[in-house]
């Protein structure tokens, strides 16, 4: 098919996945209710349109810990995102390199972070999820720091999965998961050659390199049932902040008094992001409580945001409403399943033109100078 827009990279993911993977990144939690308040709500923001600006020269750079990055766009962590195109972290993270855009590298990924940052073109930055095993996330962070990473990704979002029914539906989990995998993978020809085949190993490369044996996809959703921790609180964070020494932030904030709580902690941001609507369905959408929490505590740490971001109207969206940076998600790996690292470039060159029309029609000259005032009901 055509890609001419950056939604059209959903259809063309969904005819190439098998059905399994498809929904386990297209899905949400229990009725996915916040899944699409995130992207309804996002859509709803209207902008304040203006004339004769003379915004014919624009700047599209940001500045984050004390490095310029070309676009105000990070690629999220995404669990599994080398399942979606042949060792898909490798590409996506060469895509970030030639578009000078940071890539966040999930703990659950299949390529280890020593496959990543082999073919990152500047340091990365790395996720970790609240874990039982305090072993394992010293090990991980101290690999991560050995091998360049610079800043962390906290998720406090996740002490448990979330209720993903979409998963039973589809075999992702469940035991009769194995057998419909491999019948779905059947059916989807050009995936099983180019990833199913020859993107092996399929195994959780961080898990297993701190385990000293490979830990399979069958093993995935079990292991993290198993090895989230829903006692961990506010306290318990300080030894992470006393491991890592490099820049912290904290990915799952929806509330005022928690990013509040942030700041006093000393993360150096927040994400503010309900996991996709993949957590708790019925948490209100990220575009929703991000005006409140920037009002708080911009300026004072970086803010983030995520959740519904499809285009890059959606990215000039969440900056209007107060984010200094977005995060893509779902977006990417759409892209990445269908044209692999080719695909993330086509997607960020096209939310780069959409930047820079918004810009041109909003009369801004430059990424600083997107914010509320932009906001029509504001206005």
């Amino acid at each position: 098919m055509i890609i001419s827009s950056a939604t059209d990279f959903r259809e063309a993911a969904r005819r190439k996945l098998p059905p399994f993977l498809f929904h386990y990144l297209d899905g949400g939690a229990g009725a996915e209710q916040t899944l699409r308040a995130n992207v309804d709500d996002l859509q709803n923001v209207k902008l304040r349109q203006r004339v004769l600006r003379g915004s014919e020269s624009l700047d599209l750079s940001t500045h984050w810990f004390g490095r310029d990055y070309a676009l105000p766009i990070a690629l999220a962590p995404v669990g599994l995102a080398g399942m979606y195109a042949r060792r898909g972290e490798v590409q996506a993270v060469q895509a970030c390199g030639k578009a000078n855009i940071p890539f966040i590298q999930s703990t659950v990924s299949v390529c280890s972070l020593a496959e990543v940052a082999a073919r990152a073109g500047k340091p990365i930055w790395f996720q970790l999820y609240v874990l039982k095993d305090r072993g394992f996330m010293r090990d991980v962070m101290r690999r991560a720091s050995e091998l360049g990473a610079t800043t962390l990704f906290f998720t406090v979002d996740m002490p448990v999965p979330g209720n993903r029914y979409r998963d039973l539906h589809s075999g992702m989990s469940g035991p009769a998961g194995p057998r419909r995998r491999m019948l779905q993978a059947m059916m989807h020809p050009r995936w099983a050659w180019d990833v199913g085949l020859f993107g092996r190993p399929h195994d959780l490369g961080n898990i297993s390199a701190y385990r000293g044996h490979a830990t399979g996809l069958e093993d995935y959703i079990g292991w993290l049932g198993s090895n989230f921790d829903p006692g961990i609180s506010w306290a318990d964070l300080q030894w992470i902040r006393d491991e890592w020494k490099g820049e912290l932030i904290l990915k799952g904030i929806l509330d005022v008094e928690d990013a509040r709580d942030a700041l006093d902690f000393g993360a150096d941001g927040i994400v503010v992001s309900n996991h996709g609507g993949r957590q708790l369905d019925g948490a209100p959408s990220s575009a929703s409580v991000l005006p409140a929490i920037a009002e708080a505590v911009k300026g004072r740490m970086r803010i983030f945001a995520d959740g519904g971001v499809r285009t890059g109207t959606d990215v000039f969206r969440m900056l209007a409403l107060g984010a200094d940076g977005v995060l893509l998600g779902r977006a990417f790996i759409y892209a990445l399943a269908t044209h692999g690292q080719a695909g993330v470039e086509r997607l960020l060159a096209i939310m780069e033109k959409d930047l820079r029309t918004n810009m041109v029609l909003t009369g801004v000259k430059s990424v600083a100078e997107i914010g509320p005032h932009l906001l029509a009901d504001r206005a």
